[in-house]
């Protein structure tokens, strides 16, 4: 294909406005010449490290090369100058800290929608969302999440909805698009025992031709003939270092790396391409509990889901790789002190998360009690004075809020203990407005420019694709 025609008399160009054409008045990023001499990008995967904070990133870096002397696949990307790299704005229409929703409806619909919407404008205009578009014009489509697979972020690439809250409703949605592979958690949403209206979805995909996968073995046991639906946890899936400490979480639970070589496995051999979101969805769930183990491990559990997909598109060459987040959360950081090095060490000797340690403690525990399970769970344990601290909210009286924290459990004051020996320090409990990293590797990574909004990434996707934007 012509890129400079294509370019020409496609949508891009058809659009008419700053705000619905967001490359225009950025002539080098439409520079045809150098268009013409690159490959248009046949497959796209986009991997989202959901709320990950700048020193999200900058911790599992330092976490691996401290305990393994090699560093996390997206800084070494960086290092050997082998990605596009740009900051990225994620505001949404209501405000300049976006949810995920928002954030995901940005890249999906092209357009910034008020928080908790999912390609529905301020005005109720709905946006085709981009995985939509893509299976309009023949590639294959995909999600893989280690949240509910109706959660916000993969939803936002496939569906239009008022309310991100919607999932069992997302969850037919879903069934009507035809997506070739979904998977994740959210059993709620698909299991009749689970669903408020008793609705087998499960069945109903199942009718449809959809192979069903339910754990690790069923996942890799299907065949990459069909479509397929796995869905192996009630609400969001184990975090990775609870998983790793728990042989049956090992063998029934896959890791987001082996879904998203499922993912690609299934859909590599289509003639026209293919499209898949991984996302790393736990990562903002740990985030927003200040649940160190729980934040690192899953980070580092995204970070081999990069490497997945960099391999597959350095054998492949015609796939582009786009890595990024769509917001920061709670900006957690290593904080300067005499014992840093030792202190942020310690985290290495962590087998559970937070949440595993507050919610193995029951009112009736003494102060003893409190500190073995945390020695266990940590490699240290509290002072007398904060066991009891802890302790405290266990009385029915004492509680904390927090999104995420069902049971009001203490994770903040119980953060906040932990930071005495292990220097990492959280600013709160919920999302920033930060400008975040944005890599991009393959075809198509030329046309980044090193500033961008985060509506940008719809349109560089279709242009790097060459799909018109007219659906």
């Amino acid at each position: 294909m012509d890129r400079r025609k294509f370019f020409r008399n496609g949508s891009l160009f058809t659009i008419g406005t700053a705000v619905l054409n967001p490359f225009q008045g950025n002539a080098n990023v439409l520079d045809f010449e150098t268009l013409n001499k690159n490959k248009k990008a046949k497959n796209i995967i986009l991997l989202v490290s959901d709320g990950m904070s700048t020193g999200t990133l900058n911790m599992a870096d330092l976490f691996l090369n401290r305990k393994y002397g090699k560093g996390s696949n997206w800084i070494q990307l960086y290092k050997d100058n082998r990605v596009s790299r740009a900051l990225m704005d994620t505001a949404s229409a209501s405000s300049i800290v976006t949810d995920s929703a928002a954030a995901s409806s940005s890249w999906g619909g092209g357009f910034r929608v008020n928080n908790g919407s999912l390609n529905v404008g301020p005005d109720g205009q709905a946006h085709l969302p981009i995985w939509q578009k893509f299976k309009k014009s023949g590639k294959m489509a995909g999600c893989v999440t280690t949240v509910p697979i109706t959660h916000a972020t993969p939803a936002g690439f496939c569906v239009n909805s008022k309310s991100r809250n919607s999932q069992e409703d997302i969850a037919e949605q879903y069934l009507d698009l035809n997506f070739d592979i979904m998977m994740g958690g959210g059993l709620n949403y698909f299991a009749p025992e689970l669903r408020k209206d008793k609705k087998d979805m499960f069945a109903a995909f199942k009718e449809k031709g959809y192979q069903i996968a339910k754990t690790r073995s069923e996942m890799f046991n299907v065949s990459n003939d069909s479509p397929i639906l796995g869905v192996f946890y009630e609400d969001g899936l184990p975090y990775s270092v609870d998983r790793n400490s728990d042989e049956n979480l090992k063998k029934t639970i896959p890791t987001l790396a082996e879904m998203a070589q499922k993912a690609i496995d299934r859909m590599k051999n289509h003639k026209n391409g293919f499209v898949l979101q991984i996302e790393g969805g736990k990562v903002d769930w740990a985030a927003h509990a200040n649940d160190i183990a729980a934040l690192i491990h899953d980070q580092i559990a995204f970070d081999e889901a990069v490497k997945v997909a960099i391999d597959f598109a350095e054998k492949d060459k015609e796939t582009l790789v786009i890595i990024t987040t769509d917001h920061g959360n709670a900006n957690p950081g290593v904080i300067y002190g005499k014992d840093a090095n030792d202190n942020f060490d310690s985290i290495q000797k962590y087998t559970q998360t937070n949440e595993w340690i507050l919610n193995q403690i029951k009112p009736s525990f003494s102060i003893t009690e409190v500190k073995e399970i945390i020695e266990k769970a940590n490699g240290h344990t509290l002072g007398d004075e904060d066991a009891k601290t802890v302790l405290s909210y266990y009385d029915g009286l004492h509680k904390e809020d927090g999104l995420y924290n069902y049971k009001k459990l203490p994770y903040k004051a119980f953060s906040e203990m932990q930071q005495k020996t292990n220097s990492v320090g959280w600013i709160s409990m919920d999302h920033s407005a930060d400008y975040v990293e944005l890599a991009m590797f393959g075809p198509g990574s030329e046309l980044l420019k090193p500033f961008v909004k985060n509506t940008d990434l719809h349109y560089l996707m279709l242009q790097a694709a060459e799909v018109e934007n007219k659906f």
